[in-house]
């Protein structure tokens, strides 16, 4: 979950590499740290805290040198202190390497080094890497690393220097995503795009076991053996505009105020008037289509969320039986799949450790692999059978909320679409979907027009630890998603819950210190129970905050507050519920001194176990 960048130039790179690792602090924020080679020589800065704390402390831009690395951390091994923080080198000074990733045989390898007679300075995994590599170095650099690479278990993505080879700069990757970028006379390598859109938008994704020998004027990639592996080079579409704040105080609020463009873009293409068409991308026929008798989703965090929404759609609309499975805990049972099973992958990223060990278990029993993911080039689209972009952009902020939308509109589509080819969904049904999913941009939109209504509710509530969200059927995964985006930005208690189950335990918090969210939108199945769900609230004392259909008149006579979403189909009722939902995370991280875009101790894109 780290952040990697690193250049080889014709001109100084210390500065390019602070604004560079600037774009990637999502990834991890507890240290930064740079090296660069000058003069066969390599310096190392770093130090913990924030990027423009560490460089008002440690001065990057004053480093000498056309090439190096800099790298933004997010802790696993070691606390986050000075002496962890990245880059490593050898005892030499002369390798300096930084890592993202966890190497599951570092307590062997380390144990094997100081018998060598290697001297540790930290208490992180990755300096096994370097002294592991200096160990083998015999003057052939990129072999000393392959030599490395295989006896490593676990997940990588580094990238190295050495003083003896100034012209070069060495990558490589194992389940944790590194690409290299082919600049003009200068070429990178980054861990996210975003790093290096500013000075290029051609880039090369190394696959797993592939190692890179970067020059300012080329790119070699090898597989462990040193076998040259022939590689695609691939045009970034979307511009350095999109990954920017734009005037907005935060990427966390830009991000949801995208949310209509996003879901417009989205569905651009893929429906007519009419129809819903994903035929070129699911590539299924309509045989494959029909002969689906199971799909199991799996997914993580708010990911796992849309895929609970996206087993009501699928059941709902498409008549088939569906199973949501959490990725870190899908390959350590031994899962039935048959010949008819699709497994759906949901990732915002595309790089999901969890998510991509879960399909990989799946592809070994066969079974088809479709992706939802917004990053074009992942890991997890490149591995699946099939892949369902969502369109989205960048998203910079830690909470996702355009993505997670973005999902639930793309697990909409898909619906859609499957239940038409099946005969699940009428023609005159397809239109009436079509219709509804057409009105959502216009409906979010109005819902941001509301915002200060939503800022003055977070002001009633922003001093209180600890919160309960409920909602019943479709709107129960968005309870938990309300829940979630609170403890993720404004680090408040919150537990989500199906409503029917509140009187199963969590009835007993209940008091007028706890405040109760409730999805309460108008339905003709569950907005009933609903409202006595919210009585028995009321009843011990709770105060409740409705997320309540526009122009409902019932549901206030016994909440005491509002927050009003416009009407649309049930099956679309959790995309406008979860906008509200984000601003008052929002507002309340705001309000209790957080900032929304590093909440502590999580980062962007989850690469490890």
């Amino acid at each position: 979950m780290c952040g990697i960048v690193g250049m080889i130039s014709y001109r100084k790179v210390s500065s390019l590499l602070l604004e560079a690792i600037k774009k990637l602090e999502y990834r991890g924020y507890d240290s930064v740290g740079m090296a660069c080679l000058h003069e066969g020589s390599l310096e190392i800065r770093k130090d913990i805290g924030k990027i423009a704390d560490v460089d008002s402390k440690v001065d990057f831009t004053s480093m000498e040198g056309t090439s190096g690395l800099a790298h933004s951390r997010w802790s696993t091994h070691g606390a986050a202190t000075k002496i962890n923080a990245h880059p490593h080198s050898n005892m030499e000074k002369s390798i300096s390497l930084v890592h993202n990733g966890i190497i599951e045989n570092h307590h062997e390898l380390r144990e094997m080094l100081v018998k060598k007679g290697y001297q540790f300075s930290s208490q992180t995994d990755t300096e096994v890497i370097v002294h592991l590599i200096d160990s083998y170095y015999r003057g052939d650099l990129r072999e000393a690393v392959s030599l490395a690479l295989k006896k490593i278990d676990g997940s990588y993505s580094i990238g190295l220097l050495c003083s003896q080879h100034p012209d070069i700069l060495i990558a490589a990757r194992k389940d944790s995503p590194l690409i290299i970028g082919i600049g003009k006379k200068e070429n990178f390598i980054a861990s996210d795009v975003p790093a290096i859109l500013s000075y290029t938008k051609k880039v090369i994704y190394l696959e797993n076991e592939e190692i890179a020998v970067v020059k300012r004027d080329s790119a070699q990639v090898f597989d462990l053996d040193g076998k040259e592996r022939k590689k695609e080079v691939h045009m970034i579409k979307w511009s350095t505009e999109k990954a920017e704040k734009r005037g907005y105080d935060h990427f966390m609020l830009k991000e949801i105020y995208e949310q209509p463009d996003v879901i417009s873009e989205t569905v651009e293409g893929r429906i007519g008037d009419e129809s819903i068409d994903l035929s070129s991308e699911m590539k299924m026929s309509a045989a494959d289509i029909k002969g689906i008798k199971r799909i199991i989703i799996v997914a993580c965090g708010t990911s796992w969320h849309a895929g609970l929404i996206g087993e009501f759609m699928i059941e709902e609309l498409a008549k088939i039986p569906v199973e949501v499975e959490y990725a870190s805990e899908f390959r350590y049972r031994d899962p039935i799949l048959e010949r008819e099973t699709l497994v759906v992958a949901i990732s915002q990223s595309g790089e999901t450790a969890d998510t991509l060990a879960a399909i990989r278990e799946a592809k070994k029993k066969k079974a088809k692999i479709l992706s939802i993911v917004n990053v074009v080039g992942s890991s997890i689209a490149r591995e699946s059978d099939m892949v369902l972009y969502t369109k989205a952009g960048p998203e910079i902020g830690v909470a996702s909320t355009k993505a997670f939308t973005s999902q639930l509109v793309v697990l909409y589509l898909m619906t859609v679409y499957i239940g038409a080819v099946n005969g699940s969904i009428v023609t005159d049904q397809v239109k009436n979907r079509v219709r509804d999913i057409r009105l959502i941009p216009m409906q979010i939109r109005s819902i941001l027009e509301e915002a200060d209504h939503v800022e003055l509710h977070a002001k009633k509530f922003f001093t209180k630890e600890n919160a309960l969200y409920l909602g019943r059927g479709i709107n129960y995964p968005i309870a938990l998603e309300g829940a979630l985006k609170l403890k993720e930005v404004s680090y408040i208690h919150a537990e989500g819950y199906p409503a029917a189950e509140m009187k199963h335990g969590p009835i007993a918090l209940i008091d007028k210190n706890m405040p109760v969210v409730v999805v309460a939108t108008q339905d003709n199945r569950t907005y009933k129970k609903v409202l006595s769900n919210i009585q028995e609230v009321k009843a011990r004392g709770g105060v409740v905050i409705a997320i309540e259909t526009k122009g409902d008149t019932e549901t206030k006579k016994y909440v005491d507050h509002n927050i009003y979403v416009p009407k649309n189909s049930y099956i679309l009722s959790p995309l406008l519920a979860s906008i509200p939902l984000q601003l008052f995370a929002y507002y309340i991280a705001l309000l209790r001194k957080h900032d929304p875009d590093m909440p502590k101790n999580l980062a962007k894109s989850v690469t490890v176990e």
